[in-house]
């Protein structure tokens, strides 16, 4: 027996943790196909693998901010700035590609009884309070709520303070993200066996035969986000870096958009991706902010679904639209899904927001919502996994334009 569990480590170590996954993956879908009744039980190893994710993210986030911003030797230059333009030119251009998307297929909705239990920001101006308010968090508050904007701000905040301390009071900080990272990547090891649990757990509860009716409001969406991770963002990550895109992307898509694809939180895949940035040989100062920042922000596949979903709605009422409309919907698609993360719901609840461009009542808005919540199980899947991957790609693609060695090989 212990022969055997020591050849089963060696395995283990030999073997990258994205073939693990894949297995992992594949051996789900067996599972659920042959014992759905097993495969609902399993489904605790993928509860397990995502709360373990979403109580390491905030305090992992807040000490690798605060130290890196502590222990940053002044004159090292950072990447921020470009990040967030391709953060906000992302999100636009995505906001954009689904517009054309909806008028190239139009979309009926078979509008389903109302949601009852979510209140819809009211207005821009309530979203963007929401984020302000969220800034300045009670830090302990922000820690227990996974509120990472406010976590953010009093990381980056405590960082600069701790810049001016002792030699010593760095040193423990930079012990200290050592410590949590450590302990992040072995949660990370269990992803398997997570991916696993959460695959099956998925296909036999729901199965996709409630997602028949909604076959071609789904195509439009995934289409619009696939075009987006394959066309869109490596024209974007081209222009940074001036040579192939695609082994970054994919490497990207790989190994972050495939565990925030089940795990369906951009929050439980700070790890993952700060991990890859890690390995690829980013400079820390820079990752340390850009993922939990982009998390937060960066929301190219919220921004399709808000104008996706807007668009079915007024096709279905027979409202026309016109190019400014169109264009105005697209900003403000943008707009509301980078405060999406302030909002309980996420990118369904601003849905109704974006409505009223068009006169469509709450009440109608509101089923609308409750069309997303249906199709969730793939559409904030496929979300998430955009999303979150593209905070590691354009976060690669801005460092390697400066000067930053990266093996996306």
């Amino acid at each position: 027996m212990s022969d055997l569990s020591t050849r089963l480590f060696r395995f283990l170590n030999r073997t990258s943790l994205v073939a693990q996954i894949v297995v992992g993956l594949i051996a789900g879908v067996v599972l659920a196909l042959l014992a759905p009744e097993a495969a609902r039980s399993v489904g605790l190893l993928g509860d397990l693998f995502v709360a373990a994710l979403k109580a390491a993210a905030p305090i992992l986030v807040f000490i690798l901010v605060a130290a890196s911003l502590a222990n940053h030797q002044r004159g090292q230059p950072t990447h921020i700035r470009p990040i967030l333009g391709l953060y906000a030119l992302g999100t636009l251009s995505a906001a954009v590609t689904a517009v054309v998307a909806s008028f190239l297929f139009p979309t009926s909705l078979t509008l389903v009884s109302e949601v009852s239990d979510v209140v819809p920001p009211s207005g821009v101006a309530q979203v963007l309070k929401t984020l302000l308010f969220n800034i300045v968090d009670n830090p302990v508050h922000a820690l227990l709520q996974g509120n990472f904007i406010g976590i953010l701000a009093w990381a980056i905040a405590l960082g600069l303070a701790f810049r001016s301390a002792g030699e010593s009071t760095r040193s423990l900080v930079s012990d200290l993200s050592a410590g949590v990272t450590g302990i992040v990547q072995l949660i990370i090891r269990c992803a398997p066996l997570g991916i696993f649990g959460l695959v099956a757990n998925i296909l036999a509860t729901s199965g996709f035969g409630v997602l028949v009716g909604y076959a071609q409001l789904l195509a439009v969406l995934v289409g619009s986000m696939l075009f987006v991770a394959l066309v869109l963002n490596p024209v974007l990550v081209y222009w940074q870096i001036r040579r192939n895109p695609y082994p970054l992307v994919f490497t990207c898509l790989r190994e972050s958009g495939i565990t925030a694809f089940f795990t369906r939180s951009s929050a439980a895949n700070i790890p993952v991706n700060l991990q890859l940035c890690e390995r690829l040989g980013l400079h820390k100062d820079t990752y340390a902010v850009s993922i939990p920042l982009g998390a937060t922000i960066n929301m190219a596949g919220a921004a399709i679904t808000i104008t996706v979903l807007t668009l079915a709605a007024v096709h279905t009422l027979g409202i026309p639209v016109d190019l400014p409309s169109a264009l105005l919907l697209s900003l403000l698609a943008a707009v509301c899904a980078c405060g999406a993360s302030g909002v309980a719901g996420g990118s369904l609840l601003l849905i109704p927001l974006a409505c009223s461009l068009f006169g469509i009542s709450n009440d109608v808005s509101m089923q609308v919502v409750a069309v997303g919540f249906i199709i969730g199980v793939v559409q904030d899947s496929v979300e998430t996994a955009l999303n979150s991957s593209t905070d590691a790609l354009f976060t690669a693609a801005s460092c390697i334009a400066h000067g930053d060695t990266v093996d996306a090989e």
